[in-house]
């Protein structure tokens, strides 16, 4: 399946409810294998993003209906990046030169 890298900022109504921050990030693991994906893990980082999230979805498609979904609840804001492994990023390469 895909890999995604999904950038996190808590919206004004997220950091005021900053303590359930373990929960909400527990409830979003579970909303990903709604839209069929799978959640990789979070970290909460200092600097520009106050998370980073992992996970993998079976297409854009559905990892775009998760980070919707995610979103609507009022909570962060993202931005989601695909992410390409060694493997993958390998048969781009391969592709791009043939």
């Amino acid at each position: 399946m895909p890999n995604y890298i999904t950038l996190i900022n808590w919206t004004d109504q997220g950091i005021k409810a900053y303590a359930n921050t373990l929960d909400r990030a527990e409830a979003a693991a579970e909303l990903a294998t709604k839209f069929g994906g799978n959640s990789k893990g979070y970290y909460w980082t200092m600097g520009a993003y106050d998370l980073v999230g992992m996970f993998e979805a079976p297409d854009d498609e559905s990892a775009t209906a998760y980070a919707l979904a995610l979103s609507s609840l009022g909570n962060v804001r993202t931005t989601t990046l695909r992410a390409y492994d060694a493997a993958e990023m390998r048969a781009i390469i391969n592709k791009a030169a043939s």
